[in-house]
């Protein structure tokens, strides 16, 4: 098989089909339900990049399945922060009690949660960053690992169901560029607890006000990196200036006026990009957005928009 830029294509020899196809996402599910006595009937999938998440519709209960294999380590982390979330009463997505998380299904790792009804109203650039103050704010949990941003790029990278060979060398290359620049910056904010892929996306419009969900990337470090997703959103989904303002203005403090907020670019916009790798085959529908923003960077097209993930 050939990529669009003609490069070999280098598919890891297990994979011959997407790891996580319907059928097999289905099966994770319906074990889950199996072992905490819950029915899968009708279960909705409500997202499938990072992982696949559904929401039942027989009980208002979330079953969320982790999505690569090279980061199911990271759910460890995700059950860690949500419990000290809710110890310090974090208005956030809640883990079903009495259960003992993350759960196996077969081959994948499975966490459970309370369903928040997305019925409140549309959560503001504001309201993200009063729920980033607080997390900010917060001591973070016992444990948590330093943020490291190119591990779960590169793991990706590893982990993908289908990618060129040379794809495959530009994304190596490119963050080795991106991590030599990073490593020279001095950070103005004071390093904690932050959530790590701090988009409006993450954050539900619950009927008591917004909540935070997806915890995968929380970790210690700048909080710089919590207030880049918002910046990076107006310049390449073409998301509504006055929403960045109305963010920078609620927070306290403007990214982009700092002179390191191109590599944090930079950064964001290659786990953006490689997100989707572990999951190609098993969702081909992100195939033409993965090479367009693949060709982007190749060739430094910054202005280009791009299209969400769905």
């Amino acid at each position: 098989m050939t990529s669009p830029t003609g490069s070999r294509s280098s598919t890891p020899p297990d994979v011959v089909v997407g790891r996580f196809t319907p059928e097999k996402l289905r099966g994770a599910l319906a074990g889950t339900c199996a072992q905490l006595g819950l029915d899968p009937a009708g279960a909705r999938l409500l997202r499938f990049t990072n992982n696949a998440v559904y929401a039942l519709a027989t009980a208002p209960i979330v079953v969320r399945i982790v999505g690569s294999t090279r980061l199911r380590h990271r759910v460890d982390t995700v059950v860690r922060v949500a419990e000290h979330f809710a110890r310090h009463d974090i208005p956030a997505i809640r883990l079903l009690e009495g259960v003992d998380q993350p759960l196996s299904a077969g081959s994948h790792l499975v966490t459970v949660w309370h369903e928040v009804p997305s019925v409140g109203p549309a959560p503001t650039s504001a309201d993200l960053a009063g729920l980033l103050r607080r997390v900010h704010a917060l001591r973070p949990p016992e444990g948590l690992a330093e943020w490291a941003p190119f591990d779960a790029v590169r793991a990706r990278v590893s982990d993908a169901e289908e990618l060129s060979d040379g794809d495959r060398a530009f994304l190596l290359q490119r963050c080795a560029e991106v991590e030599a620049q990073l490593a020279k910056l001095d950070f103005p904010l004071a390093r904690g607890f932050v959530h790590g892929d701090a988009y409006p996306g993450n954050v539900i419009p619950g009927p008591d006000g917004p909540v935070l969900c997806d915890f995968d990337s929380s970790c210690v470090g700048p909080p710089e990196w919590d207030l880049t997703p918002l910046a990076v959103g107006r310049e390449r989904f073409g998301d509504a200036p006055d929403s960045y303002q109305d963010f920078c203005r609620a927070y306290g403090f403007d990214v982009t006026a700092w002179r390191g907020f191109s590599v944090l670019r930079a950064v964001r916009e290659l786990k953006l990009t490689t997100s989707v790798l572990p999951i190609l085959r098993s969702n081909p529908q992100v195939r033409p957005e993965l090479h367009r923003r693949l060709d982007d960077l190749r060739h430094g097209r910054t202005d280009a928009h791009w299209t969400r993930y769905r």
